[in-house]
């Protein structure tokens, strides 16, 4: 096992390793299921997982009809179970195997929970599958409403009941319940109740014979019941070796988390397999406490948590660094599939072309007004706001765009400026705003005014004030609405002019979308012809730009101001975002996700457009520098705007800042606790 690093311990940061395992089955031999049971959970321990979960009576085995009422199966699988107790009595993983139990003169289909050699309880299927192929009730008794029992199997007496939930005492977030099989598929799956009783991790043992499309079945319910009881959910599906006399079976293994798969197993495969994940059970406390209903629905169900019995276990975590198996997606506003990737930017590009349909309707305005740079902003708006008057039946030429260069405007933003508004076919004007921006920096004292080369914030903003300023007073000429260019990104850092300035607008059309989002979303129309030929090879000169405010001259080497270099990588900072506004996650663990995300340029996938000289790598020491400054940035300096920035639409859920929303904060904040988290946990 790897050397502790408090740091690098995924059990520092709420994250849980779970497995599903599909062992080879013997037909009715308890104690070669067992060897097979004992061998994966050595596996799954030198693999440095805390919970595996086993098929339905992997240990009995499932299709093995009326053997079930064997008195001599019924002793070999107390045996076995002793045996899988004993052999595991030193592995870290806590095991959920499956058996047939007899109690009471009734026999149950079980989940058996095995911790360190220890049966910590004993989990009965609460539905039991009668129809069609199924015939459970003739050999099995519902556990339904056995709460408050006890059993004693392979001389250690438990728990007995459907009224279960297992907890670390040593690791918090460490909770889970088990269910079996045809539990969830019933209208209400045992695990839901396990969920609002505190669950996080609900696991289900399933034996599950395959027909043709029970695999996109079983998905769709494991990833139903991972979203609805806010959870993750661990599956496992019985494989080679069980009896194929009537039926088969593929050795079905998903993990899923709040919906979305983790990992899945190789189907129809003849050998014994674990597939494991990094379950972030505290980003599923944490969406629980975000989400009111969660609560509701469990004071609607009675509280369940009152009729739950938690039996505690020491799971002795070590700490250690055992590397971390979960996808960290670089960029979490983007998909990494194509698939997904073109269904998210439709959406995105929809939600906007219809915000500012609808604003423009209701106003009752005859233009919309747009100060075009050449830059990606206002690019997307452009197109966004063209598409909009389409969708309106109105002419392009309703859209008056203007470009209005200063003392740093580039010769080839302007040009692409005026090859955009050309090609999209609206009514451009330029208006020079350096002479107006001289007479200003004169009537303030501003050394500028006399020849002094002094670039500072008084020098940019009297130009971004000044375009905003015409703007505006376009807007009331030619009754138009001004079109709000600055995005999801820039109020998040608090990059943009307060006031008569870019933070201000009509109707802020890009305020809900990231900037890494927006690259995306302008390859996007490029690449589905949205606009023609021309329009596209515009698109892509401006998105191959580098991203700048261009208010401060270039230097004598020629380097141009450098918006990045300011504020750090866009990436980065909107990486931080998703995770400090999606999840509320404290600093540290920011950063050891995107330490992970990106601290190989060459490892993972990254969204399909992503050019190769954009596929850069960040140590530790860069992601924590920038983190701080995104924290002094986002908590303290720049709350203010956002608190009276206009209407927008909201576009993603994995992160939005209006303050009538789903952000809202004090404008006097401090950052004083996440920067210590930082300092304190972050080497």
């Amino acid at each position: 096992m790897a050397k502790a690093n408090p740091f690098l311990s995924i059990h520092r940061h709420g994250l849980i390793r779970v497995g599903a395992c599909t062992p080879p089955g013997t037909v009715g031999d308890p104690a070669t299921n067992a060897a097979a049971t004992i061998a994966l959970a050595k596996d799954g321990h030198k693999r440095g997982a805390d919970l595996l979960v086993f098929p339905e009576l992997n240990i009995s085995s499932y299709a093995i009809d009326d053997l079930h009422l064997q008195t001599a199966l019924h002793h070999a699988t107390e045996a076995a179970l002793g045996e899988v107790a004993k052999a595991t009595a030193s592995l870290r993983p806590v095991l959920l195997v499956g058996a047939a139990l007899p109690r009471n003169g009734r026999l149950y289909n079980c989940a058996v929970v095995i911790a360190r050699g220890k049966i910590l309880g004993v989990v009965p299927k609460t539905f039991l599958p009668n129809y069609r192929e199924y015939y459970e009730k003739r050999w099995f008794a519902s556990g339904a409403d056995t709460g408050g029992a006890h059993i004693t199997v392979a001389g250690q007496t438990c728990p007995f009941g459907d009224d279960l939930l297992f907890a670390a005492t040593d690791l918090e977030h460490f909770v889970f319940h088990a269910e079996i099989c045809e539990d969830y598929w019933a209208p209400t799956p045992p695990s839901t109740h396990g969920a609002l009783a505190g669950a996080l991790i609900c696991c289900n043992l399933s034996a599950s014979n395959i027909t043709i499309g029970k695999a996109r079945e079983r998905a769709l319910l494991c990833a139903s019941q991972s979203a609805r009881a806010v959870c993750g959910y661990v599956f496992a599906a019985s494989g080679p070796g069980e009896s194929t006399t009537d039926l088969a079976w593929d050795g079905q293994a998903m993990i899923h988390e709040l919906g979305e798969l983790l990992t899945e197993s190789t189907r129809f495969g003849r050998e014994p397999e674990i597939v494991l994940a990094d379950l972030d059970a505290e980003r599923i406390e944490q969406e629980r406490m975000r989400v009111g209903t969660f609560n509701d629905a469990a004071r609607r169900a009675g509280d369940p948590e009152k009729h739950f019995r938690r039996v505690s276990f020491d799971h002795k975590p070590d700490f250690a660094d055992i590397g971390l198996i979960r996808e960290t997606r670089r960029f979490p506003f983007v998909p990494n599939t194509p698939e997904r990737l073109d269904q998210d930017c439709y959406e995105a590009f929809n939600i906007q072309v219809q915000g500012i349909a609808k604003r423009f309707e209701a106003a009752k305005a005859e233009r919309l007004v747009i100060g075009i740079s050449g830059g990606l902003d206002s690019t997307h708006a452009l197109i966004v706001a063209a598409k909009a008057l389409d969708l309106l039946g109105r002419p392009r030429k309703h859209i008056l765009g203007y470009t209005m260069p200063g003392f740093a405007t580039s010769d080839a933003t302007r040009s692409n400026a005026w090859a955009l508004m050309r090609a999209i076919g609206i009514d451009g004007d330029e208006i020079d705003i350096r002479p107006a921006a001289t007479t200003m920096l004169e009537g303030i004292g501003h050394p500028f005014a006399n020849g002094e080369p002094v670039f500072d914030i008084t020098f940019e903003n009297v130009q971004a004030g000044l375009r905003t300023d015409y703007l505006f007073r376009l807007a009331n000429r030619h009754n138009g609405l001004v079109v709000g260019t600055g995005d999801l990104s820039e109020l998040a850092l608090g990059w943009c002019t307060y006031g008569v300035g870019d933070q201000m607008s009509h109707y802020a059309v890009n305020a809900g979308v990231p900037k890494t989002l927006i690259q995306f979303l302008i390859r996007w129309c490029i690449e589905s012809d949205q606009f023609d030929a021309e329009t596209d090879e515009i698109l892509g000169r401006i998105v191959a730009t580098e991203i700048s405010p261009e208010l401060v001259p270039a230097g004598a080497d020629g380097a141009i101001q450098s918006t990045e270099s300011k504020i750090g990588p866009y990436a980065l900072n909107d990486f931080f975002l998703h995770h400090v506004v999606r999840y509320g996650m404290a600093p540290s663990k920011i950063a050891f996700l995107a330490h992970h995300a990106w601290r190989n340029a060459e490892a993972g996938r990254w969204p399909l457009g992503v050019p190769a000289g954009a596929r850069v790598a960040y140590d530790l020491p860069t992601i924590k520098g920038w983190l701080e400054k995104f924290l002094v940035r986002f908590f303290v300096t720049s709350q203010f705007k956002r608190s009276a920035i206009p209407n927008g639409p909201k576009v993603s859920t994995r992160g939005a800042l209006s303050p009538r929303g789903d952000w809202r904060a004090p404008s006097d904040g401090v950052a004083t606790v996440w920067l210590e988290e930082l300092a304190k946990n972050v080497p």
